[in-house]
């Protein structure tokens, strides 16, 4: 039986096949918001298998408006034969700002599987 979990559990972490880069500028590293980030890219990678990396950008630029601070979250996917960008989507929640991204990600990515 002992084989058996070991070869379930390496097949769930050899899921995630897209190289994945996460990057964060202005804001110190938190492992809950990579988890969440990360969740989001394996949502997507199981909505659309052929993504074949994706980066995303989590920055809270130094500009000064009258409001709370807005976190800019940016992703560039690579699929076979076209790169979807999702240039900038700004909210004061950071979870917000990034699941927006996503669902912005998944549209482009319902698009170009049309096509």
């Amino acid at each position: 039986m002992l084989p058996e979990t070991f070869n379930s559990i390496q097949q769930e972490e050899n899921f995630m096949e897209i190289t994945l880069q996460i990057t964060t500028r202005d804001i110190p590293h938190s492992e809950a918001l990579e988890s969440h980030i990360r969740e989001k890219a394996e949502k997507l990678e199981k909505f659309y298998p052929h993504i074949t990396s994706c980066r995303i950008v989590v920055e809270l630029p130094h500009k000064h408006h009258h409001q709370g601070r807005m976190f800019d979250v940016h992703i560039d996917m690579t699929v076979p034969g076209s790169e979807i960008v999702v240039n900038r989507v700004a909210n004061e929640d950071v979870y917000v700002a990034v699941r927006d991204a996503f669902d912005a990600a998944k549209r482009q990515l319902e698009d170009h599987a049309r096509k």
